[in-house]
């Protein structure tokens, strides 16, 4: 290609728009072409990095076309080598739910991969778990504060006395008091509190602390049977609970001082369990994206649909979600369903999150944020074709509702439908029992949560270099040419192996921990 034409990138060979690759942009006059051989294409206005240009002349009522998609319909005449952005864009019309391909696809032909290991704690129930922590649950917002001061004293006064405990922590929430705790939908915050106490990082160690007045008391938060028993305990007793409404309590050190005594016996425990080889099957990977922009679907996505394959392929669990950021790609998501059930169960999801979304009057276009359209991406439907990317192309086996927990045979590409917030799909993902969690971003987002190790894949490599100490893979390196998506793939395979076992990402290097936020579509009184 003559160095004075630049690059572009087309998703599929009828795309009608390409994004430019170039750093900083491009100035109008420059030339691009689209592949060597193809004729230069000059542009009519700068376009920044990211952004999309009309590779041909798209006449007004005419579909712009990206991954071989309709993203938009042009308000204008559009002239080749104009910079196409949302505002010359009407968003297409979602989908309906009649006549989807239902279980439609054939499964890929691939072998399985056997040797893969990491080093893990295996716990009682059989789930394995990537780090060894202490959870202190809490049933009530009002105990947040208590429970936080408790946690701090734990940590500096007893965590240096168990040295294979890596941490503490808080799942502090705003729910258990002023909610219509018997309303349809208040399952979903229930539920997912329960499950994320059970999560496999926190090695089967149950402490709840509890105010004792809320609407959500102990025995309601996790019933006989859901939780693991300590020794000599009754399961009538439920679980091991410090109330600070009790009478025992007389005056504040009081309380602080009981959940502090509390923890030794979970701390004792944990602390007598090792690392051991376990392999790669019992890895439960959640995927992400935040902050996207136009490369999260060239870069960082398929490489991490490419990992997600290698997972499958390996016997583990990969969950992708956020309800909106796969709701254009409907079809996509039935058609790889393993059979008519599971193809149901995503259109169950997606139908009931459609009508939430229409009680707060809201609709799908509301997802794409300022940052996402500054990256180049025009709408909710561009921003979901490059979202779905992240599932790979393996059959879709389960469906999880929000909340739900993941069963033991529940293995390979899991759809757990949660909202697309970043704190509320991470915390809906750790109720369903992920142990490790792949994020990417292009925009750039400190995000990490506390309970399970958080690996952000960064889409460009200009966002890697400016935030080093914060990415931990560069996807970019995919559009500068250096590493194909399967190398890419293949390299964060590995890096979650490491991860898993022990090895800190950057998030947990510098203790980066987003709030746990639970989903409460009920109503609150």
């Amino acid at each position: 290609m003559d160095p004075s034409e630049f690059p572009v990138i087309a998703m599929h060979e009828a795309d009608n728009v390409a994004i430019v690759v170039t750093s900083g942009g491009l100035k109008a006059g420059a030339k691009v072409k689209k592949h060597p051989g193809a004729p230069p294409i000059t542009l009519i206005n700068a376009v920044p990095q990211g952004h999309k240009l009309a590779l041909r002349s798209i006449q007004a009522g005419q579909p712009v076309t990206r991954y071989n998609v309709t993203i938009g319909i042009a308000k204008q005449n559009i002239e080749a080598g104009s910079w196409v952005h949302e505002r010359l864009l009407e968003l297409p019309s979602a989908r309906n739910f009649f006549n989807l391909p239902m279980a439609t696809a054939n499964a890929p032909s691939v072998e399985a991969l056997e040797g893969f290991t990491f080093q893990g704690y295996r716990n009682s129930d059989g789930s394995v778990g990537t780090r060894n922590i202490l959870a202190v649950t809490t049933t009530v917002q009002c105990v947040a504060g208590v429970v936080n001061l408790a946690v701090q004293k734990i940590k500096e006064e007893l965590l240096p006395l168990y040295p294979n405990v890596d941490d503490v922590v808080g799942i502090e929430h705003t729910y258990g008091c002023g909610v219509a705790i018997d309303a349809p939908d208040a399952i979903i915050p229930i539920r997912t509190l329960r499950n994320i106490s059970l999560n496999p990082n926190f090695g089967n160690e149950v402490l709840v602390i509890s105010l004792g007045c809320e609407k959500l008391p102990p025995l309601r938060l996790l019933p006989a049977g859901s939780f693991p028993l300590m020794p000599d305990q009754k399961e009538s007793d439920g679980p091991h609970t410090v109330c600070l409404q009790d009478d025992q309590h007389v005056g504040f050190m009081s309380m602080l001082h009981s959940i502090v005594d509390s923890a030794r016996p979970h701390l004792s425990r944990l602390n007598a369990r090792r690392r051991e080889t376990v392999p790669a099957s019992e890895l439960v990977v959640g995927v992400q994206c935040g902050g996207s922009d136009a490369f999260s679907g060239v870069t960082a996505n398929p490489v991490v649909g490419f990992a997600a394959d290698l997972l499958v392929r390996a016997g583990a669990t990969i969950m992708f979600s956020e309800n909106t950021e796969v709701r254009d790609a409907v079809e996509q998501l039935t058609h790889r369903a393993v059979n008519p059930e599971v193809a149901q169960s995503i259109v169950r999801e997606l139908d009931w999150y459609d009508r939430y979304l229409e009680r707060g009057q809201a609709d799908r276009s509301a997802n794409t944020t300022p940052g996402n359209k500054a990256g180049g991406l025009s709408n909710i439907v561009e921003k979901a074709m490059g979202s779905i990317v992240k599932s790979g192309s393996m059959p879709i086996q389960h469906v999880l509702a929000p909340g739900e927990k993941l069963k033991a045979h529940q293995k390979g590409l899991v759809f757990a439908a949660t909202p697309a917030s970043d704190f509320i799909c991470g915390t809906l993902q750790l109720a369903a029992g992920m142990n490790l969690h792949v994020f990417t971003t292009g925009r750039g987002t400190p995000y990490g949560l506390q309970a399970c190790p958080v690996l952000k894949v960064a889409t460009r490599t200009e966002l890697a270099k400016r935030w080093h100490d914060l990415m931990d893979m560069n996807a970019g390196r995919v559009a500068d040419g250096e590493i194909s998506i399967e190398e890419g793939g293949w390299e964060l395979f590995k890096l979650l192996l490491d991860v898993a076992s022990g090895r800190q990402t950057w998030a947990e290097h510098w203790k980066l921990h987003n709030a746990l936020v639970l989903f409460n579509p009920a109503p609150i009184t």
